[in-house]
């Protein structure tokens, strides 16, 4: 199945956060590809990731970055297909630069921002922008939510005992 949603970060570092938005996609059945897309070292890849991205079939991006984190505000840059920017924690300020780069976005090119290393929700975020005109798909993310909530009632239950 071709992929509908992008998951591309700047470096292989921050796979180990990025993969808990492709843990979720595959959860939820929605069909995505994983690659590395750095705005510093391969501007020209960007520009064709962002720009193509469209044509491949790709309905929503997710992009995860580090440091001055300028991935995701250059891809919605270059395309208007939503984006969702996940701010990977860095060791120098433990991610608020990410964030802050990220979310400072001027008027018109919009970038979704989710937490600090927050891909899972950045995953939910894109499932539930695929989910406006899929039915069988918003069905599974109000199951999600439900088992959420049975998961919260378990705990409330147990510490009650």
């Amino acid at each position: 199945m071709k992929p509908i949603v992008g998951i591309i970060m700047g470096s292989d570092s921050d796979m180990q956060v990025m993969k808990e938005a492709s843990d979720i996609l595959y959860y939820f059945g929605v069909p995505h590809e994983v690659t590395i897309v750095s705005a510093h070292r391969t501007p020209d890849r960007l520009y064709n990731y962002a720009r193509e991205a469209k044509d491949k079939g790709i309905r929503v991006i997710i992009a995860g970055a580090g440091g001055a984190a300028h991935l995701p505000g250059m891809a919605a840059a270059l395309t208007s297909l939503p984006v969702i920017g996940v701010p990977v924690k860095s060791s120098g300020l433990s991610g608020i630069d990410s964030l802050y780069s990220i979310v400072q976005m001027p008027g018109g090119v919009p970038v979704a921002t989710v937490a600090i290393n927050g891909a899972k929700n950045a995953a939910i975020l894109a499932t539930q922008i695929l989910a406006v005109s899929d039915e069988k798909l918003y069905s599974s993310l109000e199951n999600y939510k439900k088992e959420l909530e049975d998961f919260v009632m378990k705990k409330v239950e147990e510490l009650e005992k």
